[in-house]
Order: C-alpha cells, then sequence, then structure tokens
C-alpha cells in the first residue's frame, strides 16, 4: 500500500517542508471571509497514556497560526475506553482546548476511527467543519471498513491530516491511506520532535483558517525550512 503523499519519518526540516507542501497544494477549504472550523479528533486508550501531556502542550500552536487569518474554532474529539466517544463544544481560545484536554483521561479499549470519521462526515455534511487533524498510534478496526469511510470524506472534500505515534505496523500502512483517500497529508512524530509538531499543526490551522494564501504566508513568518518550501510554491 505504498503511498506518495506519506512524509519521511525524520524529525528534521524536510519532514516538515514536505508535509507543508502537501498542504499547501490542497484546494480552498472554506468560503473567504468566515472563521475556519477544525475537528481536533484524538486516540485516548491507553496506549495514549504516556504522551497524553505532551500533545496537550503542542496544540496551542494552531491558535497562534490562526489567529492573524480571522481565527480558528476548534472541536475536540476523542475515543477511549468500551464504546466511548465524546465531542467537545466549539472554542476559539487556545488555552479552554488544553483545559479540555488536560482533563481527558486515557482508558483501556480498541480504536474507534471509522466512528470519528463517520462523526466528521456528519459535521461536513452540515457544512460546520473545514479540516480534520487525527492524532494515533494504532488501529484495531477492519481496515477496509474504516477506509470506506475516509473515502466518503474524500468525497465531501474534507481533508484528515493524520499525525502518527509509533511504528504500529497496521497505522503505518492504513493511516497514509486515510490521508489519500481524504486528499488530506499524513506525517509520523515522536517525543523528540515537538517543534517540528508544533509547526506542522499551525500549517494545518493556517490551511483551515485561510486556504492556500494564508498556508504560504505562515511559511514566510516561519522562516527556516518553512520559508524554503514557500519558495518552492510560488
Amino acid at each position: 500500500m505504498a503511498d506518495d503523499r506519506k512524509v519521511p519519518s525524520s524529525a528534521g526540516a524536510n519532514a516538515v517542508d514536505a508535509f507543508v507542501k502537501q498542504v499547501g497544494s490542497l484546494p480552498a477549504s472554506r468560503t473567504p471571509g468566515s472563521r475556519g472550523r477544525l475537528l481536533f479528533a484524538m486516540d485516548a486508550t491507553a496506549s495514549r497514556e504516556p504522551t497524553w501531556d505532551h500533545a496537550c502542550t503542542i496544540q496551542g500552536e494552531m491558535f497562534v497560526a490562526a489567529d492573524a487569518l480571522g481565527g480558528l474554532d476548534v472541536r475536540l474529539a476523542f475515543y477511549r475506553g468500551f464504546d466511548d466517544f465524546k465531542v467537545s463544544r466549539w472554542t476559539s481560545d487556545g488555552r479552554e482546548l488544553a483545559r479540555l484536554m488536560s482533563a481527558v483521561r486515557c482508558l483501556a479499549g480498541r480504536t474507534q476511527i471509522g466512528k470519528m470519521l463517520r462523526y466528521a462526515a456528519e459535521q461536513r455534511r452540515e457544512s460546520r467543519i473545514d479540516a480534520v487533524v487525527f492524532v494515533g498510534d494504532s488501529c484495531e478496526e477492519d481496515v477496509d471498513a474504516v477506509g470506506h469511510e475516509a473515502g466518503q470524506l474524500g468525497l465531501l472534500g474534507l481533508p484528515v491530516f493524520v499525525f502518527q505515534e509509533g511504528d504500529d505496523r497496521t497505522a503505518s500502512r492504513l493511516f497514509p491511506q486515510i490521508a489519500k483517500l481524504t486528499r488530506g497529508a499524513y506525517c509520523k512524530f515522536d517525543r523528540s520532535s515537538p517543534d517540528q509538531l508544533k509547526r506542522l499543526l499551525g500549517a494545518v490551522a493556517a490551511y483551515a483558517a485561510g486556504g492556500r494564501s494564508a498556508l504560504l504566508k505562515y511559511g514566510r513568518d516561519q522562516g527556516g525550512a518553512a520559508a524554503l518550501l514557500t519558495n518552492q510554491m510560488k
């Protein structure tokens, strides 16, 4: 299941550039002048517990990147335990999102990626979201069924930006396919690359809040590898 959208697993600048380049090639996600809306979906099963607090500290970059573009509304979704799938209220405050995430406790259970994708589709049909971020480390479901749900999002024009933690074999095969089917993007990360992950989340937020032109501005403002990417995309 080779996929040309896969970003190299390196946590260095090349991985960041490649990911942001994928985002920059996408069409506009919303109507100009409206606020971007992003579903931030996370696996909160027991395997994620060691790095959950780490994830809580990096999401603020999304709001930093979006503030200058008219803002971004974010809704947290997570699954855990036995058939436990929860969704928060909308918030435009990074501190509020961090508070909501810090109140979550990881519980043992099977993944519910298919359910998460179906929920995203429902929200998209109601024109309530512009993009999805999904952070996870494994899949314990029928991969073809999950792929079908991802394909439905592709038909709806809703990109999913998939961040994989760890090296689970099934996830390594499926997660890039979710990104491909939804015309989103995929990247692996680990705890040793917090700055890169912050910038990746910032790139997604810039795209959700202002489309491709906003992403290019984000690259210019960030400098370094992101600035080099901007020059490549002109």
